[in-house]
């Protein structure tokens, strides 16, 4: 069983926020699955660049941090589906924030980019 060196500091929002929500794919996986792709298989499809077994621990976490709760359906095949959780709609609003931030905020990281790459093959 893993044990955690650094304790969580529970007074600081900011550190309790980060441990819940820190990933590359929990915000789009619970964007996703507000959107009704509630299936594992559908969210591999949606979400480009993640694997199945990264999918998987991410769904395990949401589950455990409570922002995710699980159905299984006990039929052949037997099959999963996901469903946000009052606290995973909390997020909804922070979630749809950060999105416009960075669809506001990409054109000038694709310009930052494409300068800092030309300035690497000099």
């Amino acid at each position: 069983m893993y044990t955690r060196k650094i304790p969580i500091d529970f007074e600081c929002g900011i550190v309790v926020a980060m441990e819940v929500v820190l990933s590359k794919w929990k915000f789009c996986l619970l964007d996703g699955i507000a959107r009704g792709c509630t299936r594992p298989r559908d969210l591999l499809k949606l979400i480009r660049g993640i694997s199945r077994r990264v999918l998987q621990a991410q769904l395990k976490d949401l589950e455990t941090h409570g922002l995710l709760g699980k159905k299984i359906f006990r039929e052949t095949p037997l099959h999963v589906e996901y469903y946000l959780t009052d606290e995973g709609k909390s997020l909804l609003p922070i979630i749809a924030a950060v999105e416009a931030w960075g669809l506001q905020f990409a054109p000038k990281l694709k310009v930052l980019m494409n300068d800092e790459e030309a300035a690497t093959v000099s």
